[in-house]
């Protein structure tokens, strides 16, 4: 069974330490200069903005959120067996978002 994920269940799991990096996301996050910690603060000041049910890898859903450093950043992470898995990481393109929340039609 699926759970579908909540802002609060996403800040319950990263406080306690029940997170881990993808070998992809944290290859990604080194590749863009993005600070694993600030992933971290990403997910915690951030908000879900869109969910992937039909992935086929597992549900999944996008995250958006202000890092240490006052940018934006997009988190993608999947949830199994207790854990919030990162997928990957991007600093989000103007080109395909409006702003942090909203992506360009």
């Amino acid at each position: 069974m699926t759970t579908k994920m909540d802002d609060n269940l996403i800040a319950r799991l990263v406080d306690s330490g029940n997170y881990q990096f993808r070998k992809h996301a944290a290859e990604r996050a080194a590749e863009r200069g993005i600070d694993p910690l600030d992933v971290k603060e990403a997910i915690l000041n951030g908000k879900i903005i869109e969910h992937y049910p039909d992935d086929p890898r597992g549900y999944s859903f996008l995250v958006s959120g202000k890092s240490r450093e006052i940018k934006y950043t997009h988190i993608v992470c999947g949830y199994q067996d207790g854990i919030l898995w990162i997928i990957t990481v991007y600093e989000p393109d103007p080109e395909d978002w409006h702003d942090p929340y909203q992506r360009r039609c």
